[in-house]
């Protein structure tokens, strides 16, 4: 019934259907195994993609050549460039999207990427001979053959839904929880441990007020993000902010003796930076009030999410405490909130490909390494996707420097300190952030992949076109000087001091109040340029403005490359090395970091360790 695939992947949420899309457009003949058909790439919590960081991940992956920003363009109801008032390394496209559109957008898409199968069912196990994966075996009892696997299983290993004193296994509500696998690998030598996660209750959007909220429209201007053409919404739908109070905090206190984060039912850890509401009173008890956003879950629906109302609270807890919130007097719940505990692997197991260290050619991504988000998930999905396929073809692993994306720098913070909460991204993690913006992702990697063959050569046409429009932008700024006499009405009308002698067109643009837009639309030697993309002029403005930041980066990342090209060989003895500190032998054994520079990043390891270990290597 089932002939031998490459790649077999294993769960069809972000994370599976990236993994599955890139193996199969690399060359790989792709097995899509999924419970429910009718739910991959369903958004199982809030209905958005991007924000502070993730934004920024979603338009790396669809720069090299993944789904995600393409199917996010197609399926948004509402989209913003969060931070505008910060710095271009600070800005962060998000879109809220239409939970049904999307699911069925990227369903679309993936069956029509030649070499993707699907089917329905569960995996309770992998064929292991010897120390390599060789396939699945399925509830139904089907040994499916492969040469690698990709494990995407999201909150469903062993999941257990809570609600109140309520408590089923589910990997998602209304949904079965996954059995074996976890069993499996821990019987093989694996660490497993528990996380959890919670979602807010989804309400009747028909039965609020909204006149006593304050509305959040999206931006006059939709950039969207993917690099290609895909057509954008000309209409958007509102999003809408009310706030708890003092009243619905003691409401929800009432029910803590039954929930099951305070009663010690629920083992796993939660989300530091996306807390229950809950944890919210608990943790900030001196706040009278938190922020609600009251998003709508598409066009043609009344249901509303209500992002910052997490909980697990028993239902009428829940019911009564959303009646004291400005516009909820007289709300009606679709579904409540609830918590949900599930397995995950500590990702020190894994190479920086995503491989594991203990099984050949067996790859995980998502949830299952700790992590939390979509975006997080789906550009694991997309690296571990690639190197199956790379690892199967006999080539080099496809791995990212922590200065070329967010996504390098997600990997190696899971890999290098492991993590004992749910790992979310944010700009502070990168110390090359000024490198890593949201506008650049393509210059940055779209080269990079369409070297291993995954990104479409008209892709990187688009970026040398971009390239050389910069170019030629800059230089006329750089080359043409302005008269006192043409540039004070424009310098006066955006309050800037007038000039007192010619000067170079580029001295105006690095002033505070001046945007490029406003140069072009006023001065006669850039009339060449009024049409332009905008997309062209925001990065030649962001280079000229920022280029002093961005060379100090590009130094650090030169001076701390020499640590980073440093390989440290597999067969490394650290035991031979009496004068390591006893933590970091014990950290470099478990971790066995693959440069120096990743050895640099384990917690718990001192200069000191890494000044013995280039002794000892260099030896």
């Amino acid at each position: 019934m089932f002939q031998q695939y490459d790649v077999i992947v294993v769960g069809a949420g972000h994370a599976g259907c990236e993994a599955a899309a890139a193996a199969a457009n690399m060359g790989s003949k792709v097995l899509l195994i999924t419970m429910n058909m009718q739910t991959i790439a369903q958004m199982s919590c809030n209905p958005a993609m991007g924000g502070i960081a993730k934004g920024q991940i979603v338009r790396e992956i669809d720069a090299l050549g993944g789904y995600s920003g393409i199917v996010t363009d197609i399926s948004m109801i509402q989209f913003r460039m969060l931070n505008k008032s910060k710095g271009p390394a600070m800005w962060s496209p998000r879109a809220q999207s239409d939970r049904m559109l999307f699911a069925a957008t990227w369903r679309e898409m993936l069956e029509q990427t030649p070499n993707v199968e699907f089917y329905q069912d569960m995996v309770n196990g992998l064929i292991i001979e010897g120390d390599q994966v060789k396939g699945v075996v399925t509830g139904l009892g089907h040994e499916i053959r492969s040469k690698a696997v990709v494990v995407t299983s999201g909150t469903f290993l062993n999941g257990v839904i809570h609600i109140g004193e309520k408590r089923f296994g589910g990997g998602r509500v209304a949904e079965k929880a996954a059995t074996g696998i976890t069993e499996q690998l821990v019987s093989l030598g694996f660490e497993s441990d528990r996380l959890k996660t919670g979602t807010p209750p989804r309400i009747d959007g028909r039965s609020l007020d909204y006149s006593k909220m304050e509305e959040q429209k999206g931006d006059d201007e939709i950039v969207g993000f993917s690099y290609t053409n895909t057509k954008k919404p000309t209409e958007q739908r509102s999003c809408w902010i009310s706030f708890t109070n003092t009243t619905v905090h003691d409401i929800l206190k009432t029910g803590f003796d039954r929930s099951p984060m305070y009663t010690g039912r629920i083992e796993g850890v939660g989300p530091r930076y996306c807390p229950s509401i809950e944890d919210k009173i608990n943790r900030f008890a001196e706040r009278e009030r938190h922020q609600l956003f009251i998003e709508p879950e598409g066009w043609n629906t009344v249901e509303i999410y209500v992002n910052g109302f997490s909980t697990s609270l028993p239902e009428e807890v829940q019911y009564e405490a959303l009646r004291n919130v400005p516009g909820f007097e007289n709300v009606k719940i679709f579904r409540p909130g609830y918590a949900i505990e599930y397995d995950f692997f500590p990702p020190t197991q894994l190479k920086h490909s995503l491989e594991t260290k203990q099984i050949n050619n067996l790859f995980f991504a998502g949830q299952i390494n700790g992590t939390t988000g979509y975006e997080e998930a789906a550009c694991q999905g997309l690296m571990a996707g690639i190197n199956a396929h790379l690892k199967i073809t006999n080539q080099e692993p496809f791995i990212l420097k922590r200065s070329e994306a967010y996504i390098g720098v997600l990997v190696d913070d899971l890999i290098s300190k492991g993590t004992e909460e749910p790992y979310r991204m944010f700009t502070s993690r990168a110390e090359y952030r000024t490198l890593l913006r949201q506008d650049n992702a393509d210059i940055r990697l779209t080269p990079l992949s369409v070297k291993i063959g995954l990104a479409k050569t008209d892709r990187l046409k688009r970026v040398e076109e971009k390239l050389r429009t910069v170019d030629i932008l800059k230089n006329s700024l750089i080359e043409t000087s302005v008269e006192p006499s043409e540039a004070t009405p424009f310098l006066e009308k955006n309050n800037s001091a007038p000039l007192s002698q010619k000067q170079k067109a580029i001295n105006l643009l690095v002033r505070p109040n001046i945007s490029l837009k406003g140069m072009i639309d006023h001065f006669e030697f850039l009339n060449q340029f009024k049409e332009i993309e905008t997309e062209f002029i925001e990065q030649t403005e962001t280079q000229i403005k920022y280029d002093v930041y961005i060379e100090k980066e590009k130094e650090l990342v030169q001076r701390m490359s020499q640590l980073e090209d440093l390989i440290i060989p597999d067969s490394f003895d650290y035991k031979k090395i009496p004068a390591l500190s006893a933590e970091a032998m014990q950290k470099f054994l478990k971790v066995k970091p693959r440069t120096l520079g990743q050895a640099s990043r384990i917690s718990g390891v001192n200069p000191s360790d890494i000044q013995i270990l280039m002794v000892y290597m260099g030896r």
